[in-house]
């Protein structure tokens, strides 16, 4: 299954590209998690692999997440028409993932953020996904909605309904 999904962030490039970047500010934005702690090397780089833990109501899933791709490397001077790039790939019970996250500057203060997704399932998950192909794209969404009302407004989802 592959989908992308995107959306305009009111926020210049590199403050987007930052606060995406920033492990402290996941807890923020990121609706439903519960861990995400690197498992070796350092948050956000190449070859990091981190334990994800996300609870949505009753339902807790437990993934390894392993950064694949982040371009360009220093986000505090982002040369002037690039593409920020990051990449991972997300591996759980009966569940591969491969998102490619991309920041362009849309505008003198505003982000467009377009993340394409690819998942693959086995086992169990595989039998259940044509019932759920559209809670993927809404969670994806989700979380980017989530992001924007984070960045532009501080809006905090933790305490939020899942």
């Amino acid at each position: 299954m592959k989908y992308t999904v995107s959306i305009e962030i009111a926020r210049p490039l590199e403050q987007v590209a930052q606060m995406l970047a920033d492990p402290t500010l996941l807890p923020n934005w990121l609706r439903g998690l519960v861990v995400h702690e690197p498992l070796n090397g350092m948050h956000g780089q190449v070859g990091t692999e981190s334990r994800v833990v996300l609870q949505t109501g009753h339902q807790k899933m437990e993934a390894i997440e392993t950064i694949t791709r982040r371009e360009p490397m220093n986000l505090q001077t982002i040369p002037k028409d690039s593409v920020v790039q990051f990449d991972r790939e997300i591996v759980a019970k009966g569940m591969w993932s491969a998102a490619r996250e991309r920041l362009t500057e849309a505008g003198p203060e505003t982000t467009h953020w377009a993340s394409e997704n690819e998942y693959r399932f086995s086992g169990h998950m595989r039998m259940v996904m044509p019932f759920m192909r559209g809670a993927f794209r809404k969670q994806s969404q989700q979380h980017m909605q989530d992001f924007k009302a984070f960045a532009e407004q501080g809006t905090d989802v933790r305490g939020a309904e899942n």
